[in-house]
């Protein structure tokens, strides 16, 4: 199956770095280098199992990652006895010194660009000209989202990878490829039949495969494109909710 799709979600390896630094709560300035390390890989290589476009900065970034850690197992200096109290110099540079100072101002900049963003969006509704009614040109737009992230429904498909990987391997169930149109209508008809909604881990079966994963997957993200549905995190690490969205017109048809 080959299927490719770009996501404006991913911003870059920085911002990548700062939700695993958030997620895991660590203080940015003693950062557990092998522990995000490990995280920053294992998103990549989720986002290569699903052909997604990596740009080479996020690869570049996973080299800069290992040098660090390979530098941190390295054994410090060893300090002379005589050396005077009062030196300075003594203490050797923290490999993570360079990746800290440009979290940190990546992080500054990105506050500004959010600061400034709030700021055109409050600009953007100053009018000079009278006051009309303007309600027939609005147009309210669904977030395919509430509460969840790129990163968060990526947290949640490693999970259904795990799930592949903790099998016996000498299990096998072989079942047809299913096309990703084809595992819409599924989604669909699941969310129909949970009332409107269903939970992400209900979408695989016990006996899940790699190909119907990332099918899955990919499903999700067409109809999150199409507005057919919004996924919903009421809470951390809490299962991701898919629920349907009616059609414009059709609210008030609902009994």
């Amino acid at each position: 199956m080959s299927y490719s799709i770009k996501l404006d979600s991913f911003e870059g390896p920085l911002d990548l770095l700062l939700h695993l630094i958030d997620r895991a709560e660590v203080d940015i300035y003693d950062i557990p280098i092998a522990q995000i390390t490990e995280q920053y890989l294992s998103t990549i290589h989720t986002m290569q199992e699903l052909h997604l476009e990596i740009a080479s900065e996020f690869v570049v970034m996973a080299a800069t990652l290992l040098s660090i850690k390979s530098k941190m197992l390295l054994p410090r200096k060893e300090e002379h006895v005589f050396q005077p109290l009062f030196d300075m110099d003594v203490e050797e540079a923290d490999p993570r010194d360079e990746l800290v100072m440009r979290l940190l101002e990546y992080k500054k900049f990105k506050q500004m660009a959010e600061q400034l963003r709030e700021m055109e969006t409050g600009r953007s509704q100053v009018f000079t000209r009278p006051a009309e009614d303007l309600t027939p040109y609005v147009r309210e737009e669904e977030k395919p989202v509430l509460n969840v992230s790129l990163y968060d429904l990526l947290a949640a498909l490693e999970k259904a990878f795990n799930r592949i990987n903790t099998k016996d391997p000498i299990t096998k169930v072989s079942r047809d490829e299913i096309s990703i149109k084809d595992r819409m209508k599924e989604i669909r008809t699941l969310i129909k039949v949970g009332g409107g909604m269903v939970r992400f881990s209900q979408l695989f079966s016990s006996q899940v495969t790699r190909t119907e994963v990332v099918t899955t997957f990919l499903a999700l993200l067409e109809l999150m494109k199409t507005k057919a549905i919004t996924c919903v995190q009421n809470q951390l690490f809490a299962d991701i909710l898919i629920c349907e969205n009616q059609p414009k017109g059709e609210e008030h048809l609902t009994p």
